[in-house]
């Protein structure tokens, strides 16, 4: 068929491929596209589906021209501009839908399957998880099957699908050689400066009331860690992350901090040797364990004690580390730094300053302070609430005194300003505490509502010194998790909630073969290959060798399916030997059959000169012509046919 020929006679068969195509295709753009957009890409579908169902034309030309500068203009207004990838992908959701809703050619129907391949590939610009791979899948399945629909009107359904997954099958040795071969592309998958390293969902370098609980709202993995041995009980899992000690008198902000190759303290006891996988965050800190050893490759140790990259975390990283979780830190901490730590806003929280001059009344040392002002948070009680109400002036009075209602950071926030006040160096220090260990895997998976705060006090003659307030009031917290430490009543996340144990126990077992899926598939870097390679003897591949060596493995891979394809019995011909046949049966009595005849004419002449057979032979004939002109030809149909033949009796 020529490509310009008008699709009158598409079937609604044909259409349901291609339809079911495109809203597949579309499908997991769902969570990243504009609603707008997503109600007008697939009201396209829908509105071609009608047309389908009804027999009718694509709609005016007209009509789509305008949709689609109506639909440009909107674009450009929701981003701002046209290049990148957020924009890209919303113009070709739209333009798939104008383009399937104006088919009216074969060039039409193969340019919107085109469509439906780049939409299927922008899918792991966004996602790359196991799951949006398997939905990328079937919809390259149901795209192969509409162009098959389209060349072979007269194949069933299951064969179109069939003949599609064989296709699928087929390219996979191809694709493999290029996955483990071709050159890792380090950074993102995409890097446009309107969308390059966008920020992603975690910690920030700031902290203010309420942003920590809004995070532990969400359920998203912020890393996991796979320990050498069992891991750690729960009250060593504290990750560290940026460290706290500017504050205007509402929000804590970090301040600026030394970098070193070595650790500013010596690692000492008992060591945990552990594979960190960090989600994205955009950010140098690596969360890792209190407290890191080093040197490592790659990463940086900050005066504050954070372990950081080097470069911002833009993509899934894995480290292998070490903490030790008993060292002293800070024993010789500069003056600079202690200041800094001692340092409030001239005035503001009158009563919490009051209660400080209350409780060193007598002039304690600082360690004795520090044990008035931990009794004084935990006679209070303070209740810990996922939702605190709204602090805004005097946010450490309003907390004390007034709500006692608060999430980590009201609890670290107003502990740390009260020794301040009474001229003892403290800081808030913001990062993760606990984590689940998943029974499938035995990982540990922290999660976005694992974020907590806490803080870290300066003693002499001890360093820095981790006080948790937040297990004054909930010590469950640290114990056992967000979920039980918040007070009866309050509303939990719908995974933190006791009757969902049965979907608790499936996200372990997807999170598992999540985490399967991102080391072994998305983990697999430059550092991977060059290790795989060296395994395979090359220690060194330049390109040259790299090019060569897929050139090879694909030349092997074409020569094996060509050898199957010569060895592939067509059920075509078998059918054709199967006439060939019945025609050498037919030419020993002397009805040989013509080579311009066909089968129905021949059988029409055979039934004349054979009326006693004539039955058996039309049927012969009019089936083979069926099976014949009608491909492909049923395996089963074909088999009935050279039975019926080999049991043919000539009287």
């Amino acid at each position: 068929m020529h490509p310009d020929t008008a699709t009158d006679s598409l079937r609604r068969d044909q259409g349901s491929w291609l339809l079911g195509a495109a809203a597949l295709t579309l499908a997991p753009h769902v969570d990243t596209l504009p609603t707008w957009v997503e109600v007008l890409a697939f009201g396209l579908l829908g509105w071609r589906a009608s047309l389908l169902w009804r027999g009718r034309m694509a709609t005016s030309k007209w009509l789509v021209l305008m949709l689609a500068l109506a639909a440009g203009i909107a674009v450009r207004f929701e981003f701002g501009h046209f290049f990148g990838k957020d924009p890209g992908v919303a113009l070709l959701a739209i333009l798939l839908g104008l383009k399937l809703l104006e088919t009216r050619t074969m060039r039409d129907i193969h340019a919107a399957v085109l469509l439906c391949f780049f939409l299927q590939l922008a899918v792991f610009l966004e996602n790359q998880s196991p799951l949006f791979a398997l939905l990328a899948l079937g919809a390259c399945l149901l795209s192969i099957g509409s162009l098959l629909a389209l060349t072979d009107p007269h194949a069933s359904q299951r064969e179109r699908l069939r003949t599609s997954a064989l296709l699928l099958v087929q390219g996979l040795p191809f694709m493999l050689i290029l996955f483990v071969l071709f050159p890792r592309v380090q950074g993102p998958l995409w890097g446009l400066p309107a969308d390059a390293h966008r920020a992603v969902t975690g910690l920030s370098d700031s902290m203010s009331p309420g942003s920590i609980a809004e995070l532990s709202q969400s359920s998203e993995i912020a890393f996991r860690a796979a320990f050498e041995e069992a891991p750690p009980p729960p009250h060593l899992r504290y990750w560290r992350g940026p460290v706290l000690t500017h504050f205007d008198g509402s929000t804590w902000r970090a301040s600026r901090h030394e970098r070193a190759e070595h650790p500013y303290y010596t690692p000492a006891g008992p060591q945990l040797r552990y594979q960190l996988t960090l989600e994205a965050h955009n950010q140098h800190w690596l969360l890792a364990m209190d407290f890191a050893g080093g040197p490592v490759d790659g990463i940086r140790f900050g005066s504050d004690y954070q372990a950081l990259s080097v470069q911002p975390v833009r993509t899934r990283s894995r480290f292998e580390l070490n903490a030790y979780p008993e060292t002293p830190v800070g024993v010789d901490e500069s003056s600079r730094v202690l200041d800094s730590a001692r340092r409030l806003p001239t005035d503001g929280n009158p009563r919490s300053r009051q209660l400080v001059a209350e409780l060193s009344a007598d002039t304690p040392t600082p360690a004795i302070l520090l044990e008035r002002v931990i009794d004084y948070l935990r006679q209070s009680e303070l209740r810990y609430t996922l939702r605190p109400p709204l602090m805004r002036e005097d946010s450490v009075d309003t907390f004390l005194f007034v709500a006692q209602r608060g999430f980590c950071e009201h609890f670290s926030s107003a502990f740390v300003f009260l020794m301040r006040a009474a001229g003892v160096p403290a800081r808030v220090v913001t990062g993760y505490q606990g984590g689940e260990i998943n029974p499938v895997d035995g990982s540990l998976v922290v999660r976005q509502s694992d974020a907590h705060a806490w803080a870290e006090v300066w003693l002499d003659g001890r360093g820095w010194v981790r006080v948790d307030p937040t297990a004054l009031a909930a010590p469950q917290r640290i114990e056992s998790g967000l979920s039980a430490a918040l007070p009866a009543g309050e509303a939990l996340p719908l995974l933190m909630r006791p009757e969902m144990a049965w979907l608790r126990t499936l996200r372990h077992q997807w999170d598992a073969a999540s985490n399967h899926w991102n080391q072994w598939v998305l983990g697999y870097n430059q550092a991977r290959q060059l290790e795989l390679l060296s395994e395979l003897g090359l220690d060194t591949p330049h390109w040259q060798v790299l090019i060569g060596g897929m050139m090879l493995a694909v030349l092997v891979v074409m020569a094996a399916l060509l050898a199957w394809a010569m060895h592939y019995r067509n059920p075509a011909d078998a059918l054709d030997k199967a006439w060939a046949a019945f025609s050498r049966k037919l030419a020993h009595v002397g009805l040989e059959r013509h080579p311009a005849e066909g089968p129905l004419d021949y059988g029409a002449r055979l039934a004349r000169a054979r009326p006693l057979d004539a039955s058996a032979l039309q049927e012969i004939t009019s089936r083979y012509a069926a099976l014949r002109y009608r491909p492909p030809a049923p395996v089963h149909e074909v088999l009935e046919l050279k039975r019926r033949i080999r049991k043919l009796n000539l009287r």
